[in-house]
């Protein structure tokens, strides 16, 4: 592993939690609020951050940043722009998408799984210190839940984290990051622990209809373009901090936030409801 991760156990508690998934249900006004929102019903054309999109079927909705932005802020979640949420009609499960334009992030690094773990459970502490100052429940990570790998065909890394709350309920963070040629596009799966392998199935299939746009792609790579200064195990654990690190940068880490397991989408909801009452068009 390359010596900038190391310093990202340090670093990460620096790194305000951008987006925590609310654990309670949703009351009627909320759910009202939700449904005016300006959702794209499929088939349509999702456009993400410039840079990509994706096909959203007829059984499928997309919002796009300004209508994300409410949504997670009514779920609980703390305001933030660029997202982009993706999730069939019935909202069973959604991903949200973000683009970090931090360069081409090289794929020749092999990863170690449990020097990750041991980085994010001491990244874990400082997480947890934050949300008390929030009110919010502690998240203890327990492992892996799926163990992080790389697949250079589609040039996708995975990973998802299994934590327990202090009232003993399981949460699993499940995220994909997918390199582009400028940049590392973040999607993170919110579904019901219940049915979380099926939605993660049902999800990745999905992404078959996702690509970034022409001049955006992996491939197109030319020399002269920006490179990352991180790889792919510091995108697990926090690849903006690492950065920052290295830059000096300390007070830019705002805007160079990368979902980690306290800076994403608690994959737990207990408040899952079909909410459309209006029909597709």
């Amino acid at each position: 592993m390359k010596p900038l991760v190391r310093l990202v156990a340090a670093l990460a508690c620096l790194v305000l939690t951008s987006a925590v998934f609310a654990q309670q249900g949703l009351n009627d006004q909320t759910w009202a609020e939700i449904n005016k929102l300006d959702w794209k019903f499929g088939p349509t054309q999702g456009d993400i951050a410039t840079v990509a999109s994706i096909d959203v079927a007829k059984d499928s909705v997309f919002l796009g940043s300004v209508g994300s932005r409410r949504f997670l802020e009514l779920n609980g979640n703390l305001p933030g722009d660029g997202n982009y949420t993706f999730a069939p009609k019935s909202l069973s499960w959604f991903a949200v998408f973000s683009f970090d334009s931090s360069g081409y992030v090289k794929d020749d690094e092999t990863l170690d799984p449990d020097e990750l773990l041991s980085i994010l459970k001491k990244t874990n502490v400082s997480g947890n210190e934050e949300r008390k100052r929030r009110g919010l429940e502690a998240l203890v990570l327990e492992g892996w839940y799926v163990v992080p790998h790389y697949d250079v065909q589609t040039k996708r890394l995975e990973w998802a984290t299994k934590l327990r709350e202090e009232s003993g309920g399981v949460t699993v963070n499940y995220t994909i990051r997918l390199l582009g040629r400028t940049g590392v596009m973040n999607a993170v799966l919110v579904s019901n622990p219940a049915s979380l392998d099926n939605d993660i199935k049902t999800f990745k299939a999905s992404l078959a209809n996702f690509s970034f746009n022409a001049g955006q792609r992996y491939f197109e790579f030319r020399t002269g373009d920006k490179v990352a200064e991180y790889g792919l195990a510091a995108l697990i654990v926090g690849g903006a901090a690492a950065a920052a690190a290295k830059t000096g940068a300390f007070k830019a880490l705002g805007k160079f936030l990368v979902f980690g397991v306290f800076g994403g989408l608690a994959a737990v909801w207990a408040g899952i409801r079909r909410f459309f009452a209006r029909k597709p068009a």
